[in-house]
C-alpha cells in the first residue's frame, strides 16, 4: 500500500448527499478481485449515457458532460468533497478500490458510512470528517474558485487552505500509523512473520500430522 504523508492536489465536488456504493462502482464490476482497473468505471452510471459493461473500453462512450468528474476544470483532481453519509449501502470494497484507481487519495465529508470508512484507510485513501458547516465553505470555495487546492498533512493532521488557514481535523491513531507507513492488513501481518514462523515450527513438532 502506498504511504501517505502530504496530499496537495486539486478539488473536485460531489454534490450529493448519500452517495452509496453502488453509485460509487455498478454492481456488474464487482466479478473482479485484482484492485486495479476499476478506475474507469468509478461513478460509471452518472459518467457516462451508455450502460457499461466489465471488459467493455471507455475511451469511446459517450460521457455526461454535466457530471462534475467530466468538466474540465476538474481533471487531475486527488481530492473528492462530498456530502453526509457517503460510502453508504453494500459492503463492497471494490468502490474504495475504483476511488483509488481513479487517482483519488483523499475523501472529505460531514460523515461515512461505517463500512466504507473501514475500507478507505485499509486500501491507502485518507476519509476526513469535518463538521456540516466547514464542508459547505469548502464548497462555496471550490465553486467560486476554479483550480482550487488544498493541502493535506496527514503527520500534522491539518488542512491547508490557499488563503494560509489551516483545518485540523482527527483520526484513530492506529488507522494514522497505518496510512503514513503503507501498511494494509496483510503488510501488519507480514511484520510477525518472524513470530509466525516459529510458532509453525513448534505446531510441526507437537502436531505433525497436520502438516502432512
Amino acid at each position: 500500500m502506498q504511504e501517505f504523508s502530504i496530499e496537495q492536489g486539486l478539488v473536485v465536488p460531489l454534490d450529493r448527499a448519500n452517495v452509496d456504493t453502488d453509485a460509487i462502482i455498478p454492481k456488474q464490476f464487482l466479478k473482479s478481485i485484482k484492485r486495479s482497473g476499476f478506475g474507469p468505471n468509478l461513478f460509471d452510471e452518472w459518467r457516462y449515457l451508455d450502460l457499461g459493461e466489465p471488459g467493455k473500453s471507455c475511451e469511446n462512450r459517450p460521457i455526461n458532460k454535466d457530471f462534475v468528474l467530466n468538466q474540465e476544470r476538474y481533471q487531475g483532481a486527488t481530492i473528492l468533497l462530498a456530502r453526509e453519509n457517503f460510502g453508504c449501502g453494500s459492503s463492497r470494497e471494490h468502490a474504495v478500490w475504483a476511488l483509488d484507481d481513479f487517482g483519488i487519495r483523499v475523501i472529505i465529508a460531514p460523515s461515512f458510512a461505517d463500512i466504507f470508512f473501514s475500507n478507505t484507510s485499509k486500501n491507502g485513501i485518507l476519509a476526513i470528517k469535518l463538521d456540516e458547516q466547514i464542508v459547505n465553505n469548502l464548497f462555496d470555495s471550490v465553486e467560486k474558485i476554479k483550480g482550487f487546492e488544498l493541502s493535506v498533512a496527514l503527520d500534522k493532521q491539518t488542512i491547508s487552505l490557499p488563503t494560509g488557514e489551516a483545518i485540523s481535523f482527527e483520526i484513530d491513531p492506529f488507522k494514522k500509523h497505518c496510512l503514513l507507513n503503507g501498511l494494509d492488513d496483510i503488510d501488519l501481518t507480514l511484520q510477525h512473520a518472524d513470530e509466525i514462523e516459529q510458532y509453525e515450527k513448534i505446531r510441526k513438532q507437537q502436531a505433525p500430522w497436520l502438516f502432512s
